[in-house]
């Protein structure tokens, strides 16, 4: 018999916690308060870890540039888990190297050489 955890919320989480500082694949959901959006994006880039986030807003330009801050290969706006075939997958950091699906697969595939002459 496996584990089985029911989708949960933690409250009053903070770093240091290992259920924030982990990464953990199951529904549970961790929940910090920050005074400021770039102590939001600190405190998620302090994470040994990358593999995704989600921000949910109704400022799209904002979301935007914090996506463009965060040091995570997917980020959900306003979604979370939409997955599609053509696009690339894949961790920052010790989420892990290289990307699954879409055309960036291949570059775990390819091996580029250059070869300079002088004229």
């Amino acid at each position: 018999m496996g584990y089985f955890v029911e989708p949960t919320v933690l409250v009053e989480t903070r770093p240091g916690m290992k259920v924030v500082d982990e990464e953990i694949f199951g529904p549970v959901l961790t929940v910090q308060r920050f005074d400021s959006t770039e102590d939001a994006v600190k405190a998620a880039n302090a994470t040994a870890y990358g593999l995704a986030g989600g921000i949910w807003t109704a400022d799209l330009a904002r979301a935007h540039t914090v996506a463009a801050e965060l040091k995570a290969g997917t980020v959900w706006i306003n979604s979370y888990n939409v997955l599609d075939p053509a696009l690339p997958f894949g961790g920052f950091k010790q989420s892990g190297w290289g990307r699954e699906h879409g055309e960036a697969v291949f570059d775990a595939y390819t091996e580029t050489k250059t070869v300079v002459v002088p004229h």
